[in-house]
């Protein structure tokens, strides 16, 4: 028996286990949603002694992912977000500047003593429309700021988004990720 063989006979065992496992999917436009089947799971898992063992075989289990569509080239891709438990999420260290560099706006115009808002901007060497967002973007909710941080921010809360002034109620209403 040869590689492809075993590679094909493989990958049955695994369809096969799979069809056991899942009752069905449901497949929307911004969640997908796999119904397991309890009773199988427990069995295949060998969990005799648990909870699981007294799952009958029409128990389902649902189990939900966030997805978002996203085209690329002619195709639309699904990308699934959070899959990976053990992955460590990066902060977008471009956004994270962005949210230092308007702390440090907000201090400067805290310590301007009646300083107007244009002199402000000009000794910080930018336009007073951009000094302006970045002084309202040092007071976004401290759990996105440190999602942020964290880089657990939604995906529509990018760099651009927050320094164009372009309203952020939209992405920061959205759930930041636990």
């Amino acid at each position: 028996m040869g590689p492809a063989h075993r590679r094909a006979s493989g990958t049955q065992r695994g369809l096969g286990l799979l069809t056991t496992l899942i009752d069905h999917i449901d497949v929307g436009a911004h969640q997908i949603d796999i119904h397991l089947r309890l009773a199988r799971l427990a069995a295949l898992l060998d969990f005799a002694a648990t909870s699981l063992s007294s799952a009958t075989d029409d128990e389902i289990q649902i189990l939900s992912m966030s997805v978002r569509l996203r085209r690329a080239g002619r195709a639309i891709r699904m990308l699934i977000e959070g899959t990976d438990p053990f992955a460590t999420a990066k902060p977008d260290t471009r956004l994270v500047k962005l949210l230092i560099r308007a702390r440090r706006f907000h201090a400067t115009l805290l310590d301007g003593d009646g300083v107007p808002f244009a002199a402000l901007a000009k000794r910080e060497g930018v336009s007073p429309s951009y000094f302006t967002r970045l002084v309202r973007l040092s007071y976004l909710a401290p759990d996105i700021t440190e999602a942020i941080l964290d880089g657990r921010q939604p995906h529509v809360l990018t760099r651009r988004r927050c320094s164009t002034g372009v309203s952020l109620s939209t992405g920061c209403a959205m759930s930041v990720s636990p």
